[in-house]
């Protein structure tokens, strides 16, 4: 892979500071709204494998948060990944496929290693 792919929503404040990051940055890269775009179970699945559920699952929003307890209870990677396709909230945002690998959430300085 080459190009950089930012995945995220558009509207979330993280995915802006990383996006602004970026450009400031001069990285070039391809943005995909999960709204918008859709989400693949493959490429969630992928993450979940390469990332792990605690890093990939979003539980600090409010659609977490209004889930109901039995599923938030029979959680695990394949309800995860049905969960997160079907909310796309639910994925921690933003997430960054490079040639180096998966960043999830944004951290300047782990960005800047990877992809500076």
């Amino acid at each position: 892979m080459t190009q950089i792919v930012l995945y995220g929503i558009p509207n979330c404040d993280t995915v802006r500071k990383a996006r602004k990051w970026l450009d400031t940055e001069g990285v070039d890269y391809r943005f995909h709204d999960f709204r918008k775009d859709g989400t693949d179970p493959d490429r969630l699945a992928g993450w979940m494998r390469t990332a792990g559920r605690d890093t990939l699952l979003n539980r600090r929003g409010t659609t977490w948060r209004k889930l109901p307890d039995t599923a938030k209870e029979a959680i695990d990677d394949d309800a995860g990944v049905a969960l997160m396709v079907e909310h796309p909230a639910l994925i921690k945002r933003p997430v960054v496929e490079h040639a180096g690998g998966l960043l999830v959430g944004f951290d300047e300085a782990e960005w800047r290693a990877a992809l500076l």
